[in-house]
């Protein structure tokens, strides 16, 4: 926006408390997190959407001319990730990347606050003194070059030592944001007790999360179907954010779009398809006082008469009860769905699972007949209810077949597109402030319609990218595959102009680790040609019984970027 001015932000501590003033005159947070259509969250009477990092584009234009406010996350690297707050240049390099971006969106009218990071701390105890020290130093520069606008950090929830180090080491942090789902109702209490002084926002929160619900005996946890879900959205709000006047400034409700994480339904407000859930027209009423003026459909959990853990190709008959307060037509959709097994992905991209073509043998209303895969293993059962008015509501319950998995070969680990791979590209290493993936590259594939492209800018030095089970698996977690049978890793690879340097391999995760590789091996100084050339890693008398990195791959820097192709990454026999 060209000669924009910004809209001053203030935080004020006065006898009743924290509150945040814009413009002088006092905003209480009413938003959500996400990609979804700003003109449906302005309709719903929300004031504000959140960012996690990155480049926001056109967002700021286009919400200000809905009058909506920003929240612009500053993303700062994880240790999961492979980011090392001990490197004084990474460290060095992410806050000028920060700098750049203050410098770029300050003055922006609709600029509400700056996130510094999202769950940087980790997940466990969150207190590595070296994160926090970057954040205070990304938060105090913040201060220098904007004067106009406070600053959050946000923590995956108020557990461990975050309390005490945000506020110890984190001086000059204003707001500590939190991200908590089963437990968003208890955070005002939860950081009373552990002695916070700040005021805080909930900046995500919605259904229980997969790590907290109950899980099968299989370990796959039961989701809470979507009129459920909506119910929860508004306890949340209700005892996490109004309960706690003169501390909480608002919240971000998650998620303001659709995304796959746990399952394809679990956290999005919105299906695939755009359809709308419960959780909006909760969310809606919180926010404008209003009731939507159609409501979404309400769907049971699918019951069947039976175990729920069957024999390959056993046919069962399931059934769900359907509501629409509005008394609309209702179209029921069943699918079955392999089980992603991946549950805490801390948000990390993931490919959404194609249903089992054929299992649904026949449906009618709210019943169905199911045939049940011949391959052994974990399956989901969807059911979805759509009206007419463009909601939907939605449900699922866990089945497995049993028996063991068979490996069958060839067995892939990347051949068509990021969809389905049963390794993900999560173990970045070296530069990779400087490295880029994108497994959708469509321009020249060897194979089908899209190849990976990888692009490593750094001058000189090296950068590599593990493809792991499950997703940031660095040895602390079981997983993997076995392979055992397979005789060679064979891939496709080119270079943009010949001459790159990389190496190939397989495993990566020694015997010191908990949950080690059985295998490791890899081909070294690999020189590409700019033409496809097939590439084969051996694997004869090789352990591969618990393959957790299925593939890993390294370049070379030098004074120009670096950009490899990859394809048809699978293992044979």
């Amino acid at each position: 926006m060209l000669n924009a001015k910004p809209v001053p932000v203030e935080l004020r501590k006065r006898d009743d408390g924290w509150q945040l003033f814009r413009g002088g005159e006092p905003f209480f947070i009413k938003g959500a997190g996400g990609e979804g259509s700003l003109e449906a969250l302005a309709a719903a009477g929300a004031n504000s959407v959140r960012t996690w990092g990155g480049d926001v584009g056109t967002l700021l234009d286009d919400a200000h001319a809905l009058g909506l406010t920003v929240t612009v996350g500053i993303w700062l690297g994880h240790e999961r990730h492979g980011f090392d707050y001990d490197d004084e240049q990474q460290v060095s390099d992410q806050l000028e990347q920060a700098r750049q971006m203050v410098l770029k969106y300050r003055d922006h009218p609709a600029l509400l606050l700056w996130g510094v990071g999202n769950e940087m701390e980790g997940f466990d105890e969150g207190d590595n003194p070296a994160i926090w020290t970057a954040v205070n130093d990304v938060a105090a520069m913040i201060k220098e070059l904007d004067p106009n606008h406070p600053t959050m950090t946000v923590t995956a929830f108020v557990h461990g030592k975050r309390i005490e180090f945000l506020h110890e080491r984190s001086p000059a942090i204003d707001i500590h944001g939190v991200n908590a789902y089963g437990g968003a109702q208890v955070v005002p209490r939860l950081l009373e007790e552990g002695g916070a002084s700040k005021p805080f926002v909930l900046t995500e929160f919605g259904p229980v999360g997969p790590w907290e619900m109950p899980t099968t005996d299989w370990g796959a946890p039961y989701e809470q179907t979507s009129a459920e879900k909506a119910g929860f959205y508004r306890e949340s709000y209700e005892k996490g954010i109004l309960a706690a006047p003169g501390r909480a400034l608002g919240a971000y409700a998650f998620l303001w779009g659709h995304k796959m994480e746990a399952t394809d339904t679990w956290f999005g407000m919105f299906l695939a398809d755009g359809s709308r859930t419960a959780a909006i027209e909760t969310m809606t009423e919180i926010w404008s006082g209003e009731t939507p003026a159609n409501r979404a459909p309400g769907v049971s959990r699918p019951e069947l008469d039976g175990p729920v853990e069957l024999d390959p190709g056993d046919v069962i008959d399931v059934s769900t009860i359907v509501d629409d307060a509005d008394g609309d037509d209702v179209r029921v959709r069943w699918e079955l769905v392999p089980e992603s097994g991946e549950y805490l992905t801390g948000g990390d991209f993931r490919p959404s699972i194609p249903p089992v073509e054929g299992a649904v043998i026949k449906s009618a209303d709210g019943n169905a007949t199911v045939r049940m895969p011949e391959e052994p293993g974990p399956y989901r059962l969807f059911v979805y209810a759509h009206d007419d008015a463009g909601n939907a509501g939605t449900a699922n319950l866990p089945l497995r077949v049993k028996g063991t998995a068979r490996t069958r070969f060839p067995f892939p680990v990347y051949e068509e597109g990021l969809e389905g791979m049963a390794w993900v590209p999560s173990g970045w290493m070296g530069g990779i402030d400087d490295l880029t993936l994108d497994g959708e590259y469509a321009e020249n594939p060897k194979e089908g319609s899209a190849s990976v492209r990888i692009r490593y800018e750094g001058r000189f030095g090296w950068a590599g990218i593990a493809w792991q089970n499950p997703p940031n698996n660095w040895g602390d977690m079981d997983g993997g595959y076995n392979l055992d049978g397979a005789t060679a890793l064979e891939l496709w690879a080119r270079g943009e102009y010949g001459g790159e340097k990389v190496s190939f391999g397989v495993g990566l995760l020694e015997s010191d680790r908990a949950f080690p590789d059985s295998g490791i091996t890899k081909i070294d100084n690999i020189e590409l040609t700019s033409e496809w050339t097939l590439y084969t890693v051996p694997l004869k008398r090789m352990d591969l019984s618990s393959i957790k990195t299925g593939f890993v791959v390294t370049l070379s820097g030098r004074s120009s970027p670096v950009t490899i192709y990859l394809d048809g990454i699978r293992f044979v026999r």
